[in-house]
């Protein structure tokens, strides 16, 4: 696997990207590569990062505003050429549903539980190296 990878983390809310970052810590799992953050607090951010490049995996917040992730996921997923799997922040797990409409390879539920988060993060970088291998 990779030495590193590139995590976009999106939410308007500075406290849950910094749950994402503690939550991950320096690894999401053993066999997982060093994360690097970029984060960012708009949509015309992410947009601008997804377009450069680089990401190998995006966390939305489904509760950000005034675009949640739900809506910005299925936006990149139509709009950016070999998107990066998602991983969704929701509000209740009753809206899993929607996390499925989004095309959301994956969703946890806030706040953030650590171990919950990292696995789902673990499981996507490890589906983006065999895919890539």
């Amino acid at each position: 696997m990779q030495s590193t990878a590139t995590v976009l983390v999106y939410s308007d809310n500075a406290s849950t990207r910094e749950q994402v970052r503690l939550a991950t810590g320096r690894r999401p799992a053993a066999d997982a590569p060093e994360i690097e953050f970029v984060e960012c607090a708009t949509l015309p951010a992410v947009l601008k990062e997804l377009d450069r490049g680089g990401v190998d995996v995006c966390v939305l917040d489904g509760e950000a505003v005034p675009a949640g992730g739900m809506g910005v996921c299925r936006q990149i997923k139509d709009e950016i050429f070999h998107c990066p799997p998602v991983l969704l922040l929701m509000g209740r797990p009753q809206d899993a549903w929607l996390a499925t409409w989004s095309r959301a390879e994956a969703a946890v539920t806030l706040p953030v539980d650590p171990v919950e988060f990292a696995g789902a993060l673990a499981s996507l970088l490890r589906s983006r190296h065999a895919v890539e291998a």
